[in-house]
């Protein structure tokens, strides 16, 4: 993260602050000789473009050598907030791919008239979106037996936030609820272990469009090869004093969730779900 120096305490905003007066001979204009300083401004630290990462810590060497064939385009709809975060897995999956294969359209509310490129993905029947539910079929159930059906390119939408975030993505954005709506019936404890996640199985972005695209492509390496950058960006932030962090399940199962428990009724129920609940 890059640091900034703060302003000068004293400038000419703040001078009725302050004795106009000329000092006496002899004295020091301690004041003037501060606002004289010259301010430093830190530069940015250089980034790679490939990897979005600062080039100390670049994880190009990580990356296959070559974006990877698929025939499926990914749409990830972002909430603004996931922009300003340092250890956002995006980029890393975007660098693995072939341009136009990964597109990022960042907002909260999306229409027809605003979004006209992203509401005709919503209405292509190829579309699907990865959001699970009740109402969201197995996306390995999607794939038609004949393996010559299977090449047919389809869209996929995937929504990159907190679980609160994506949840209020998808219920206030009539577009989202066009595509069909698929989930993974494969389970994996997520690798993604710098953040925080509400349970067990629950997944990165990464992680996500990594078994999406394995499946749907089949072809397992994809797997591996998109989960590879983001093993190397977490065995590095621990290498360097970032802490496992264990999943809200984790936590609530086995005693340590040390936080104040909520007062808030559906809350309360939505916590003691994660205990009780093996298919959450």
């Amino acid at each position: 993260m890059e640091d900034f120096l703060s302003p000068p305490l004293c400038n000419e905003n703040h001078s009725d602050y302050f004795d106009k007066s000329s000092p006496e001979d002899g004295e020091i204009d301690v004041f003037g000789d501060l606002a004289a300083l010259p301010v430093e401004v830190c530069e940015r630290r250089p980034t790679c473009l490939r990897c979005r990462r600062p080039q100390k810590v670049c994880l190009c060497p990580f990356l296959p050598v070559h974006p990877l064939e698929v025939s499926t385009c990914l749409y990830i709809v972002q909430h603004p907030a996931e922009e300003s975060r340092v250890l956002r897995t995006v980029p890393l999956l975007a660098a693995c791919l072939p341009p136009g294969k990964c597109n990022v359209i960042v907002g909260r509310r999306f229409n027809e008239e605003r979004h006209p490129d992203l509401a005709a993905v919503c209405r292509d029947p190829r579309t699907l979106i990865m959001y699970p539910g009740p109402g969201a079929q197995n996306l390995e159930e999607l794939l038609p037996p004949d393996t010559e059906a299977r090449s047919v390119g389809y869209n996929v939408i995937l929504i990159d936030g907190t679980w609160s975030q994506a949840k209020d993505l998808f219920l206030r954005n009539d577009l989202l609820h066009l595509p069909k709506q698929v989930q993974l019936s494969r389970t994996i404890s997520s690798q993604y272990v710098i953040r925080t996640q509400p349970t067990n199985i629950c997944l990165s972005t990464l992680e996500c469009a990594a078994l999406t695209l394995s499946t749907l492509e089949q072809k397992e390496y994809i797997q591996e090869v998109l989960l590879r950058p983001l093993n190397a960006l977490c065995s590095f932030q621990l290498q360097h004093g970032a802490q496992v962090h264990h999943s809200k399940e984790h936590l609530l199962r086995n005693g340590l969730y040390d936080k104040p428990m909520p007062k808030n009724k559906r809350k309360i129920k939505r916590m003691e779900k994660l205990i009780t609940d093996q298919n959450v």
